[in-house]
């Protein structure tokens, strides 16, 4: 029998891997009404839907390995870097989503869930004072009017999975539809600013670096909270806390 491997598990939504398969159960319908959606609209590799039996989504794997992961220094070559650049560019230049995704939130209330988070970190004792403030400054940049692209919206470097220089697939689409495409080009490149280059060789357009660094800090900030709170490390070498250290 093939093993069944816990690949992450929290209050909101666990995912296994059984063999080929990946079984995904969401508390929250809507996040799987998205994923099935967006993949199918997507014109980039993703991975194909097996069958859907609420609350239980199940996909195949997709060939190749991550590109990376956050916290270690990733092995894949400048090119395969480069063709994620070009597959993100080929997505964010495709037709509009029906909706709007976690990269689309209304910038009035993102910026008050972001000072309110400041708040709470320092409050909490969570993060110092000084970092939180300059990093909310430097946050500010990305507070700015955009055109609205087809984003991933969660384009960790985990879920972009390559086999040499080749992308063979882009999992978990759960926050998928319109938004900033340059939030999805930071995320993609959060802790691996080294690679930021790379990228948008294969994106082939100029954008602003100070925009990516703005959404560096602004997700660092939102996410250090929830990832304590659910169990995660948002302090190990090379992840959040890190993120944020590296702008003052």
């Amino acid at each position: 029998m093939d093993e069944v491997k816990v690949i992450v598990a929290h209050s909101e939504r666990a995912t296994l891997r059984v063999g080929d398969v990946f079984l995904k159960v969401d508390a929250d319908q809507t996040r799987i009404d998205v994923e099935v959606e967006a993949m199918a609209l997507a014109p980039v590799p993703t991975p194909r839907v097996l069958w859907r039996k609420p609350p239980v989504l199940a996909i195949a794997a997709v060939p190749g390995k991550a590109l990376g992961r956050l916290g270690e220094p990733s092995t894949a070559s400048p090119a395969a870097w480069a063709a994620a650049g070009a597959a993100i560019r080929k997505l964010h230049d495709a037709p509009l989503p029906p909706r709007p995704g976690r990269a689309g939130r209304d910038l009035d209330e993102l910026a008050a869930d972001l000072d309110g988070e400041c708040e709470l970190l320092v409050a909490n004792g969570l993060l110092p004072a000084d970092l939180v403030t300059r990093n909310r400054q430097v946050a500010e940049a990305a507070l700015r009017p955009w055109l609205p692209a087809f984003t991933h919206g969660d384009l960790q470097i985990a879920h972009v999975f390559v086999d040499g220089e080749e992308i063979t697939g882009i999992i978990d689409w759960s926050e998928a539809g319109q938004g900033d495409a340059l939030y999805d080009l930071a995320t993609l490149t959060l802790g691996h600013e080294d690679h930021l280059s790379d990228v948008l060789a294969g994106y082939g357009t100029d954008v602003d670096l100070d925009v990516i660094r703005a959404w560096w800090s602004l997700r660092s900030l939102l996410a250090v909270r929830w990832l304590v709170e659910h169990g995660f490390d948002p302090s190990a070498p090379g992840c959040e806390v890190d993120v944020l250290r590296s702008r003052m």
